[in-house]
């Protein structure tokens, strides 16, 4: 590259001041790329602007807008057909019978005779729990029932041995009686007895069994007696003898009584008679002063009477009480609580079944309320359904319903019970029914769901429309009636007139019924059973008649929707 020589003028000085000035800079261009991001945005939000519109337009359209356009008919055929009735749904299993041991104090496990999974039999043992409090509970009741109860059956005065009564005291109803009342005064005077003093010299020739013979002079008779007791005391007699005791006793033939002279002779070893020191008076056998142990108003009497002879245990005084029987109530629960504790201590099983839990172990120390094992019989389950107004009076007990398992396979069930009251739901009344379902195979488990299937009616070989062609509206004259639009060229005979207001005219087409100018004519129908889908016509209508289902918008054809007319 050649070089390139840079050379310097010299400018006069006022010739530089006379320099012209720099030309003026050209206009600047236009910015063409800001003009066109301002169109692109516009058109962007033009873009936004109409869908938004026309999203909102078709919310109105499809939405918002009455459409009074008229849709095309859709029919169907009535055809012959088995119609039926069923009752049907689910219910969930639970075993019939059931247990649950809990305990009501507590105690140290002692042995466990099960284990889960295991099949007992009511009266098997279950466990042994050692609990000391709960002996001391049931000693604690048992004494203050025994309390209560003697406290009780003091209330009945009653004579402690047979015999006669002396000193009767008298008593009237209603007289508050108080504890140590005395009442009579009780005797046994079925037999005598006689206290003879005898001297010591005579002490290894009398004793006790001895055959006595009985004098008593008031009667002029002897009796035979026997020396029932001999006491070693010494009788000092005022000329200085020293003599002991022999009570001797003997029948009473019911002529004699007490207080009576009386001396009696025993025969020595040697055949010698022996005598007493002086003679002495009869006494009854056995005297008892009678009191009352309880205090209370007196209810009634018995054979209350001065010389009445009773039995032993006779009741002769009767007295009230406004308490005790409650007492004893309250007591007696408290009893069966300790009892049932001791029960739970050494359980048994309750029912026949298996064992479905068990938290025992030996050595463990439980707590009450502790819920330990629980049983469940599951060779009868039962299971709950709920039936329907409509359906309820052909349930009976003791019919038999098909159900199934999760697994499809049939069981029977038998109805138990029929509840009368029913629970009140939206729009509807359904009745709890029980059903009783055979497990002895054990293929059913605790809280499976079982769905059950009854037919309650049926209809064989019967005339059936879809059960959207029933319309209930009203006439001209505004009765009630149940029709159904058929497909005519003309009015049938059996055609009735509606009142216009019925046909819904001005409304949509789902909800207004067709005109005879479109070919469709109403006639009443009686109905039958009624399925899902169908309902049977048992009068009004012949099979092969063509009948007005809905109205449909013209893509039926494509959809697989009904025929259309038109």
């Amino acid at each position: 590259m050649p070089d390139v020589k840079e050379t310097q003028t010299a400018v006069p000085a006022q010739e530089e001041s006379k320099a012209p000035a720099a030309p003026p800079k050209p206009p600047a261009k236009p910015n063409r790329n800001g003009k066109k991001k301002m169109i692109k945005r516009l058109i962007a939000l033009a873009v936004v602007l109409g869908i938004v519109g026309g999203a909102g337009f078709g919310m109105w359209y499809l939405v918002f807008r009455e459409d009074k356009s008229v849709g095309k008919p859709l029919t169907d055929m009535a055809q012959i057909n088995t119609i039926q009735s069923v009752v049907q749904g689910y219910g969930n299993a639970v075993p019939k019978e059931s247990a649950a041991i809990t305990l009501n104090a507590a105690g140290t496990v002692q042995e466990v005779y099960v284990e889960v999974g295991q099949t007992v039999y009511a009266g098997d043992p279950l466990y042994t729990i050692d609990s000391q409090t709960a002996r001391d509970n049931l000693q604690k009741a048992q004494d203050e029932m025994n309390k209560l109860l003697e406290e009780a059956n003091n209330l009945t005065v009653r004579a402690p041995f047979a015999g006669k009564l002396m000193e009767v005291k008298e008593f009237q109803t209603d007289d508050e009686v108080s504890v140590g009342t005395p009442v009579a005064r009780l005797v046994n005077d079925k037999k005598l007895k006689l206290s003879l003093y005898f001297s010591y010299a005579y002490e290894n020739e009398i004793r006790t069994g001895q055959s006595v013979q009985v004098t008593v002079p008031a009667v002029m008779q002897a009796f035979t007696g026997r020396v029932e007791k001999i006491n070693k005391v010494s009788f000092i007699s005022p000329e200085g003898g020293v003599y002991f005791e022999a009570v001797i006793v003997f029948d009473n033939p019911g002529t004699l009584t007490e207080k009576m002279d009386a001396s009696a002779v025993l025969t020595s070893a040697g055949g010698e008679d022996i005598y007493p020191y002086q003679n002495g008076q009869t006494q009854f056998y056995e005297t008892r002063e009678i009191l009352t142990k309880a205090g209370g108003p007196v209810i009634g009497q018995g054979n209350l009477l001065n010389h009445a002879n009773v039995s032993e245990g006779e009741a002769l005084l009767y007295l009230g009480s406004s308490t005790i029987d409650e007492k004893i109530r309250n007591q007696q629960e408290t009893l069966d609580k300790a009892l049932e504790s001791m029960d739970n201590f050494n359980a048994v099983a309750p029912i026949d079944g298996q064992v479905f839990s068990c938290t025992l172990e030996p050595g463990q120390n439980v707590k009450e309320g502790d819920t330990v094992i629980t049983i469940s019989n599951t060779t009868t389950m039962v299971v709950d359904i709920q039936v329907d107004s409509r359906n309820i009076g052909f349930i009976q007990a003791g019919m038999t319903m098909e159900l199934t398992d999760d697994y499809g396979n049939p069981v029977m069930g038998t109805v138990t019970n029929v509840a009368m009251q029913g629970e009140v739901g939206t729009g509807t009344t359904t009745y709890p029914v029980t059903l009783e379902v055979d497990n002895s195979m054990g293929t059913i488990y605790n809280g499976s769901w079982l769905n059950y299937k009854l037919v309650t009616a049926e209809s064989v070989d019967c005339v059936t429309v879809p059960n959207q062609c029933i319309k209930r509206v009203n006439d001209v004259n505004g009765e009630k009636r149940t029709v159904v639009f058929i497909q005519a060229d003309s009015k049938p005979d059996n055609a009735v007139e509606l009142d216009p207001a019925s046909l819904g005219e001005g409304t949509s087409t789902t909800d207004r019924m067709p005109t005879s100018a479109e070919g469709f004519w109403p006639v009443p129908v009686t109905t039958g059973l009624s399925d899902v889908y169908n309902c049977e016509i048992t009068e009004g209508l012949e099979a092969g008649t063509t009948v007005f289902t809905g109205w449909g918008s013209g893509q039926e054809d494509n959809m697989g929707g009904g025929i259309m007319i038109g």
